[in-house]
């Protein structure tokens, strides 16, 4: 039994499609810390400063 060009040509395109939709539909998920709010304390230890004045919120000044 012989197959034709076609058929040959439209499985190879079903499974490139196939090949592609699957890697199309994967996702990661990135879990940064920058969408976190840092205490006071923990902003001034990573900046090195000697207050936590500046990084608390109660404590900026108004524009």
């Amino acid at each position: 039994m012989q197959t034709s060009k076609y058929t040959k040509f439209a499985v190879i395109i079903m499974v490139i499609l196939f090949v592609v939709l699957s890697v199309i539909s994967c996702t990661t998920h990135v879990h940064s810390s920058e969408s976190k709010k840092v205490p006071p304390g923990q902003a001034k230890k990573m900046s090195g400063s000697k207050s936590a004045k500046a990084y608390a919120p109660g404590q900026q000044k108004k524009r």
